[in-house]
């Protein structure tokens, strides 16, 4: 019997492992999953298209592995991530770490007591909510979301969560437009993303 035992334990071993290494040659890099997409929204412009990475599953795997390995040896308390693709990133991260996830949402969303923060967009304002109980004076947040690029949104949130008393220890992300220097409006932040494009 425990002979049996240990030929069937050695029988799961082995395609564990097998599994692994066939999941880890197919995958392909992470940048090769982002569909680039030249002259969108405007000529000039390269749009580096998520969509392509979630309709992958390999992709998608590579994608919240390679984001959560960014926290391993952080401490922190709760992962926020604004909508959408924030919560589409930000979920599985937080579940697989048993870590609380609170959402970040477009003014008038949310039901319950709100703060919110109104920041600018290149032609306008807008404005984001979360709610007044989602964290508590002195904890440690992180802050995920699929893309940096100017930065305002990210500084948004921010400020909603230090209002509440958070303290924001990183944000991390999977694609960063460097060229739109996001980084210098959280220079005093730890940031983290997966790619990072030199231009916009």
């Amino acid at each position: 019997m425990v002979y049996l035992l240990k030929i069937a334990n050695r029988y799961v071993f082995d395609s564990v492992i097998k599994k692994k290494e066939w999941s880890v040659h197919k995958m392909k890099k992470i940048e090769e999953y982002v569909r680039s997409i030249p002259d969108f929204p405007e000529p000039g412009i390269i749009f580096r298209d998520v969509t392509s990475v979630l309709q992958d599953a390999d992709g998608l795997v590579l994608s919240i592995d390679l984001m959560k390995e960014k926290l391993e040896g952080l401490e922190f308390d709760v992962i926020v991530g604004p909508e959408s693709r924030g919560f589409i990133f930000g979920v599985p991260i937080a579940y697989s770490l048993h870590k609380p996830f609170i959402p970040i949402r477009k003014k008038g969303k949310l039901p319950c007591e709100t703060v919110s923060v109104e920041y600018e967009l290149e032609y306008g304002m807008a404005e984001i909510e979360i709610h007044k109980d989602a964290i508590r004076p002195g904890q440690r947040v992180v802050i995920i979301d699929d893309l940096m690029a100017t930065g305002g949104t990210n500084e948004a949130m921010v400020k909603l969560i230090e209002k509440l008393g958070g303290k924001v220890v990183k944000a991390v992300f999977l694609m960063e437009l460097a060229g739109l220097k996001g980084r210098e409006r959280l220079k005093d932040y730890d940031i983290d993303s997966v790619i990072v494009y030199p231009g916009k």
